[in-house]
């Protein structure tokens, strides 16, 4: 399979959403935080929870509580991340009550893949948003997005 990080790889149709374990990847260095930004470099049609961001912010403090970054670098990179959500470089959906139901929905119908509550929630903002395409590096997210039909990268 190709991956964002090979050259030849296809650029993911859009629009496309962004899970918490991709977009934090645009934030602070991780494995294929470069590759993963030459595939959304220019692109204006990234979509964005505030559920990836309370996931992140989650994920941020659990690494500065093992010593791995600063309060000032997870007070920075939560300013810049609310930043670019309210600045509109990214279409934000929101978790509405259709949008629970949704996730609800396919939690009973997905019976493929374990999902668990968050997991479901993604994949119902994705849909609610009209997204093509998702960008995770969530293994059990990935089997969903496609159990739905939706292009998943890398």
């Amino acid at each position: 399979m190709a991956t964002g990080s090979e050259p030849d790889a296809p650029e993911p149709a859009g629009p496309l959403y962004f899970d918490a374990s991709a977009l934090i990847k645009l934030y602070l260095p991780e494995s294929e935080s470069d590759a993963l930004n030459r595939v959304v470099e220019g692109r204006r049609d990234a979509i964005v929870s505030d559920l990836a961001v309370t996931e992140i912010v989650s994920s941020l403090c659990r690494r500065q509580r093992e010593g791995a970054v600063s309060a000032q670098v997870v007070a920075r990179l939560r300013r810049q991340i609310l930043s670019h959500l309210e600045t509109g470089v990214y279409r934000r959906v929101e978790l509405l009550p259709e949008v629970h139901r949704e996730a609800e929905r396919l939690l009973v119908s997905i019976d493929r893949v374990p999902l668990r509550g968050a997991d479901a929630l993604h994949l119902a903002l994705a849909l609610s948003g009209s997204a093509a395409s998702v960008l995770t590096f969530d293994g059990r997210l990935t089997e969903a997005m496609r159990a739905v039909g939706l292009n998943v990268f890398p």
